[in-house]
């Protein structure tokens, strides 16, 4: 049976338990969830797998998570958008508003930032799997329509929609997404959505590329077992216009950089440490070359637009535990074979 206000704290790699914290009640400004759902992203399974990812590193116990949802069960003082009993989104981004970042609208950046579970600074955020959860009002987005696995998916939607717009204008162009874990079939639906003409993935894995084409992907191709696929894009220098790289492999960056046309744009999102990079062919071509990190406005934007049902994400929450069953569930969410978001109910 589980403990009021249970956690769940990774202390190192394979190291993770259910504990009971303490909850304060909600100041000003600020809102109590009782949290439904929660998403188990890359970077909790980087945690769990290996007590962190390059030189970031556990150096204390951590709660994990930060794709969340749940239902406001108290209102601190000066809250007057939100209703107890509401289902609302959590944004993990707590930006300070303050710094030189923030003042300049790039507060994906702030110098200050308190983003759910990360192990950057020390001492570590502690993040979002409670059961209870105090989170300040502006982080708070209003779900109605959704339900808590679909509001608790806007997180990763933000994400994507962060490198959409990096990407720059997607009407009419043939779009290259390598990696098609969540985010990648996530960015499949943002990049339809604002108008890729063609979509060409690339993975590994049958099961997620299969994903990828029930996502809206034209083609779905397994450079695993058929390494030559991408050969025909690289025709009369390159045949790609935008090249949305999910993996973080330096093997898929090279091959999209291969792709793409005299003038094209790489976005990378996936985080897979330091990558050689083909900067001669880069420079030759002229490709303008983009990072995207995390997000900001765009999370209410992927509310919005799941619940106008112009994206629409269940058929990527593939599996949902209970939190008495926590090894299993991030055991699960571990394989691509058979895995694409695995869900916490709290």
């Amino acid at each position: 049976m589980l403990r009021a206000n249970q956690s769940i704290v990774i202390h190192a790699a394979r190291d993770l338990r259910l504990e009971s914290r303490d909850i304060a009640k909600p100041g000003p400004g600020e809102v109590l969830i009782n949290v439904q759902a929660g998403g188990i992203c890359g970077s909790d399974l980087h945690y769990y797998q290996h007590g962190g990812f390059g030189p970031i590193q556990l150096r204390e116990p951590m709660i994990l998570g930060h794709e969340v949802s749940g239902l406001v069960a108290a209102l601190g003082a000066g809250i007057d958008n939100l209703e107890i009993g509401q289902l609302v989104a959590i944004s993990p981004s707590r930006a300070c508003h303050s710094c030189s970042y923030c003042l300049q609208d790039q507060k994906n950046h702030c110098l200050n930032m308190q983003f759910y579970g990360s192990a950057m600074p020390f001492p570590h955020i502690q993040g979002a799997f409670q059961q209870q959860l105090i989170a300040g009002a502006t982080q708070c987005v209003r779900a109605e329509g959704l339900t808590a696995s679909q509001a608790a998916m806007a997180e990763p939607l933000a994400v994507c929609l962060h490198a959409i717009a990096q990407a720059g204008d997607l009407r009419g162009k043939t779009v290259l997404i390598t990696g098609c874990g969540p985010i990648g079939c996530l960015s499949v639906l943002a990049a339809r959505h604002a108008g890729a003409a063609r979509i060409v993935a690339t993975d590994l894995s049958d099961y997620t590329l299969k994903m990828a084409l029930t996502c809206g992907a034209d083609l779905a191709l397994n450079t695993l077992t058929a390494p030559s696929a991408l050969q025909p894009y690289q025709a009369e220098k390159g045949q790609i216009d935008i090249h949305l790289e999910c993996s973080g492999a330096a093997s898929a960056l090279a091959a999209g950089v291969a792709c793409l046309r005299p003038s094209g744009t790489l976005v990378q999102l996936g985080l897979g440490g330091d990558m050689n990079v083909p900067m001669q062919a880069i420079t030759a071509k002229e490709i303008t070359l983009r990072g995207s990190f995390r997000f900001h406005a765009e999370f209410g934007v992927a509310v919005a637009l799941m619940q106008e049902g112009a994206i629409v994400v269940d058929p990527l929450i593939t599996h949902s535990f209970g939190m008495d069953a926590l090894t299993e569930a991030f055991e699960t969410a571990t394989d691509r074979s058979q895995a694409m978001k695995v869900q916490l109910r709290f």
